[in-house]
């Protein structure tokens, strides 16, 4: 289609009588109910996180007599812990650290992947290689990754990140090794190299613009994913080091009292659901508007 029989097909501007700009696939994915309530979700838990020092009334480690005291509690909106500490400076401290971990983790194992990608691209050797390393990582089930590499380096923070990324490594790496490959049968591919562009100069600026609009989905979808395997790791104990709060070692805590005070667990349940549902309705609004 020329640009002039593009033009007029395009729909017209109400005020201006001339064709509109097609808007960007993300901008316009994010603008769908689904993308603007992930926003929404995401976004108010984000900002909890962040404001965190200001909202919360108490230090999350700061202890008093108030053992186990319910909502409402004077001084404690959402009642204390089993050691007397308010749950709502905990919970959103402990939004702030899982935000901290899965925003180094997770742009981390795509990084890493996507480079291993690169690497695969460039001769079969090194593909083969690549591909054994991915199916290596791979074999292990994500709570036999997380107690291997806790047994090795123990609890803490670090330990989170690093088997977040290395979950996150061959799933991003595979998703762009699979563009390149369909990227590079298209047409358009063939007439660069007719027209004696070299391989690199196609790959940079050809192929992986082509094939990277799946890897903007599987960002979001793999923050979700992180939220899962930090919040299993604390629950299990072989997260980050108590007393500081996360997510999962606030539920793991609570568990115990379920019975007893149960809205001891209900402020990480909420934020968790929150979280992740806003981050796969995002994810969901990305993936049906690049299908179109």
């Amino acid at each position: 289609m020329t640009t002039l029989a593009a033009a007029q097909k395009a729909p017209l501007d109400s005020r201006t009588g001339k064709p509109r700009r097609p808007r960007h696939p993300y901008r316009a994915a994010l603008a769908t109910a689904r993308g603007r309530t992930g926003l929404g979700l995401v976004g108010l838990v984000v900002l909890a996180g962040l404001l965190a020092p200001l909202l919360a009334g108490h230090g999350p480690t700061d202890q008093s007599a108030l053992a186990l005291a319910g909502p409402g509690t004077p001084g404690h909106p959402l009642g204390t812990d089993d050691l007397g500490r308010d749950l709502l400076a905990r919970l959103l401290h402990g939004i702030r650290a899982d935000l901290g971990i899965i925003a180094v983790a997770v742009p981390l194992g795509a990084v890493l992947g996507c480079l291993l990608a690169l690497v695969a691209a460039v001769h079969p050797l090194a593909d083969t290689v690549v591909q054994r390393a991915f199916d290596l990582v791979l074999a292990f089930p994500g709570l036999i990754l997380a107690l291997a590499v806790t047994a090795i380096l123990g609890p803490g923070r670090v330990p989170v990140i690093l088997v977040i990324a290395l979950a996150e490594i061959p799933v991003f790496g595979r998703l762009l090794r699979t563009g390149i490959l369909v990227q590079r049968g298209r047409e358009y591919v063939t007439a660069a190299r007719v027209g004696g562009t070299s391989g690199g100069r196609i790959l940079t600026r050809h192929i992986l613009p082509n094939a990277a609009d799946p890897l903007v989905v599987q960002f979001a979808v793999s923050l979700t994913v992180a939220v899962f395997i930090e919040g299993a790791m604390s629950f299990l104990g072989v997260g980050v080091r108590p007393p500081e709060p996360t997510l999962g070692a606030v539920l793991s805590q609570a568990m115990p009292y379920l019975a007893q005070a149960p809205h001891f667990a209900a402020g990480p349940l909420v934020t968790v659901t929150a979280l992740v549902l806003g981050l796969s309705l995002t994810a969901e609004a990305l993936n049906r508007e690049i299908r179109r």
